[in-house]
């Protein structure tokens, strides 16, 4: 497979940067000043994070493995939103490339039923780092380690592919900026594998939640139908859906 570039990957206005080893890419940017437009991607990542602590596992030169950061001005209330505006930005890139991405709320990348990737968003003082991890090279055993079935881009230019989700998110951003969530919104909801599907969530807490998915609410929460009437769950998984 192909060796990440910077000088490929290039960005106008973006610093871009190539590591042979980090820890999380997410985490190697705040180790310094953020002055600007970063984008920083890794071959290997040593401890690379997924949704609420869960590792994610990004073996050498297996994946696209990136974090941008830049500078998000809107009020902290809406930066909850982060991660499907960033989703909304590289579905729509693969989508472009010939890849049919759909997106699970909160976080991850689908196609069909496997995960081909996921997002992980961190905001501090203005300035909101947004990691995504995508599975290009099949890796033996790793549906089995992971207990789920797993999707892989299969494109060879991995440069090309990280400037192409780079730019995307980009645009989303400043969509973002200019109009909040409600410009992404209804083509999150467009791109959701589980639109209309019977959920089970799992919670912060720990407990579940069972109920007829109702898309997303105006600030990124995932609405659901229960017998209690409709809930919206800011912070969990869905840890199983089935159709109506």
């Amino acid at each position: 497979m192909d060796k990440l570039d910077a000088a490929a990957i290039a960005l106008p206005g973006v610093e871009v940067r190539v590591v042979d080893r980090c820890t999380s890419t997410n985490t190697s940017i705040f180790e310094k000043p953020i002055l600007g437009p970063i984008l920083l991607a890794a071959e290997e990542q040593t401890a690379g994070r997924g949704q609420r602590g869960r590792r994610w596992h990004s073996p050498r030169g297996a994946g696209i493995t990136f974090s941008l950061a830049a500078p998000v001005r809107r009020p902290a209330r809406e930066l909850a939103a982060l991660p499907l505006v960033a989703g909304v930005a590289v579905a729509r890139a693969l989508r472009a490339l010939g890849t049919p991405v759909a997106l699970k709320w909160p976080n991850d990348l689908v196609v069909g039923e496997a995960k081909l990737g996921g997002i992980l968003v961190e905001s501090r003082a203005g300035v909101a780092v947004i990691g995504v991890g995508i599975n290009c090279r099949r890796v033996a055993g790793l549906e089995a380690q992971l207990g789920r079935r797993v999707a892989f881009l299969e494109m060879p230019d991995r440069n090309l592919v990280t400037a192409e989700l780079g730019r995307a998110l980009l645009e989303a951003l400043q969509e973002f900026e200019a109009r909040g969530f409600a410009a992404l919104r209804g083509q999150w909801q467009a791109m959701d594998v589980n639109a209309g599907r019977r959920l089970r969530v799992r919670l912060a807490d720990g407990t579940t939640m069972s109920g007829l998915s109702q898309g997303i609410s105006e600030d990124g929460a995932l609405r659901m139908l229960t017998r209690k009437g409709v809930r919206e769950v800011r912070s969990g998984r869905v840890v199983s859906a089935r159709p109506a």
